[in-house]
């Protein structure tokens, strides 16, 4: 049986995966900071910072995924940017190390990244060989664009000569779970709120749950795949042409739009930031195309009446 280490495990994206390769006849192990001795899968304790116990189950193991970082969602303040920070360079280093210690290593190594990375853009979409990376936003933006190459650069810095390495730079994964972003759209379109945020023209790179796990496993089967990896569909739309689709697939009749000012006015009491909605992420993943994965839902309008029949159906 094939071992999956997913470390930082325990959350949306961690759980789809594990439940994507158990059904595949995978054993897959999750590292979490508070393991739960009744949860569907094992979990092995981890302070994502230090060598411990954890580290004797990457020996042999044929991936680990590392999925750890502190979610952006939130404001900008000076410790949530190093908990921003150092949730990911830390994570990142310490499973390095492990790795080094392994007598029989991981045969592949992907760690989470960002889309983020690239620059903010209404022009043609950046695939894993634009280098237009830094920011074009303001100091919110330059913060994320920061934390992406310190993420990467402390996979690139790591020491595996045996382990394939492979940076996930991953755009909005869209799925069912409570409080995803697809539900928090979904009541924000059947409120009447679902118009276009700000000027509407940013560009929204997104993938299908299902797809994200699908793309983790071809990149795992396909060992020619290294270095940086768009995790997205190869159709990114504009806001304004996401919430329209919203409205349409729940059946609003109209969705009121939200100003820029608006939204900052919205994100200080939700304790958020803007950026997350007014960045243009216009990115496609040319490696993917090159190497003949096939999206199952490589329109976003299919996505959402697919993940919409989910919802209605369990209610």
């Amino acid at each position: 049986m094939k071992r999956c280490i997913l470390a930082g495990g325990s959350g949306f994206l961690g759980q789809r995966l594990a439940a994507h390769f158990e059904a595949r006849g995978w054993e897959p192990i999750v590292l979490t900071r508070s393991p739960d001795a009744k949860a569907r899968f094992k979990e092995i304790q981890w302070d994502a910072k230090t060598i411990g116990p954890w580290a004797e189950a990457l020996n042999g193991a044929e991936a680990v995924i590392n999925l750890t970082g502190r979610s952006v969602n939130c404001r900008y303040t000076p410790a949530n940017r190093r908990a921003i920070l150092d949730s990911r360079v830390d994570s990142t280093r310490v499973i390095g190390e492990a790795i080094a210690r392994c007598s029989n290593p991981p045969r592949a190594w992907l760690n989470a990244s960002t889309a983020t990375f690239y620059e903010h853009t209404f022009g043609p979409p950046h695939d894993e060989t634009s280098t237009a990376f830094g920011a074009t936003m303001d100091a919110k933006d330059a913060f994320s664009v920061s934390v992406g190459r310190a993420w990467e650069n402390a996979l690139n810095d790591a020491v595996a000569p045996s382990t394939r390495k492979v940076a996930l730079r991953i755009t909005i994964v869209f799925g069912t779970v409570e409080g995803g972003v697809f539900q928090i759209m979904r009541r924000l379109a059947k409120l009447g709120l679902g118009g276009r945020m700000g000027s509407g023209r940013q560009f929204v790179s997104w993938i299908h749950e299902e797809d994200f796990c699908r793309a983790i496993e071809w990149v795992l089967t396909h060992e020619q795949l290294r270095g940086p990896i768009n995790i997205a569909a190869p159709n990114p739309l504009t806001n304004a042409e996401m919430m329209a689709m919203f409205r349409r697939v729940c059946g609003a009749p109209f969705g009121l739009p939200a100003s820029e000012w608006m939204l900052e006015v919205g994100a200080f009491f939700l304790r958020t930031e803007t950026e997350l909605l007014l960045k243009s992420r216009r990115v496609v993943s040319g490696k993917f195309a090159a190497s003949g994965f096939e999206f199952r839902f490589p329109s976003f309008e299919t996505a959402l009446r697919e993940l919409e029949s989910r919802v209605r159906a369990e209610l």
